[in-house]
């Protein structure tokens, strides 16, 4: 007999001769509970056994179509959008390109901003570089050039995506194929786009996937606070920071949204 505590513990009363076939269960965490006082002790004890997979909530089990073999996947689907294998898919990949257009653009935001409230240069803040003018080419001119030249890129992208390895092909990049040298969809290599060689073995790069997604999560939420905090304050982050730290006690996000409402 067996019964589940939550996610993290199975409980398996069973006697000292139980085996489960092509199962070892030597090596697991035994407890055993004496007999009190007045009362016969039974030849039995309790095994606790360890859920080796961390989910984004103890206690709650994953969806089955997310068993952990997903790069950052912790179960969280509360909306259940990856039930089907190719949303799954693509959801996947979407959710790369937008973790590392969030890693740069939080990265941009900051050092541009430390280096307007330090005085370095005259920057304007972030929501506004968008509408700044400059000499050398025209707003209009600059988006229609921005539109052909990430048009070409996310293009690629979606071929390689549906066809993996069709664009490291000869001639399909302007000779370029081999400084780029796709490992994977998703996972772009080469001297360009992998200077320093990290992760060659894709296959087996599951700890450098782990470490990118997380920062790339992070860096979504921080995006985020930044949007917010833009629409309320209408400063950059740096000074935010610093208007904090002059009184961390009374001017915090509570009063912030307070002031905002009033």
């Amino acid at each position: 007999m067996a019964f589940a505590v939550g996610r993290g513990l199975q409980i398996l009363p069973c006697s000292s001769s139980l085996s489960f076939p092509g199962k070892d269960i030597s090596k697991s965490p035994v407890l055993y509970f004496p007999a009190r006082k007045g009362y016969e002790r039974h030849d039995s004890q309790v095994m606790v056994q360890a859920q080796q997979r961390p989910t984004w909530l103890p206690g709650l089990d994953p969806p089955s179509y997310l068993d952990g073999s997903l790069a950052g996947d912790f179960g969280f689907d509360p909306l259940g959008l990856g039930e089907n294998p190719d949303n799954l898919k693509w959801y996947v990949q979407a959710e790369l390109v937008h973790s590392r257009f969030a890693m740069a653009g939080v990265a941009g935001i900051l050092v541009t901003d430390l280096i307007r409230v330090t005085g370095m240069s005259n920057l304007p803040v972030w929501y506004e570089a968008g509408a700044t003018k400059f000499q050398f080419a025209s707003t209009r001119t600059l988006f229609i050039v921005q539109l052909i030249l990430m048009g070409f890129v996310e293009t690629k992208r979606y071929m390689d995506y549906t066809n993996p390895g069709s664009q490291a092909k000869e001639g399909t990049f302007f000779g370029l194929e081999a400084s780029l040298e796709g490992l994977e969809p998703g996972y772009p290599g080469g001297p360009l786009l992998n200077p320093l060689g990290l992760a060659k073995d894709i296959k087996n790069a599951h700890e450098w996937k782990l470490k990118e997604i997380k920062n790339g999560r992070l860096a979504m939420v921080a995006m985020l606070g930044i949007f917010v905090q833009a629409n309320l304050t209408h400063v950059g982050p740096i000074e935010n920071l610093v208007y904090h730290l002059s009184d961390p006690w009374h001017r915090t996000i509570i009063q912030t949204l307070a002031g905002s409402g009033s």
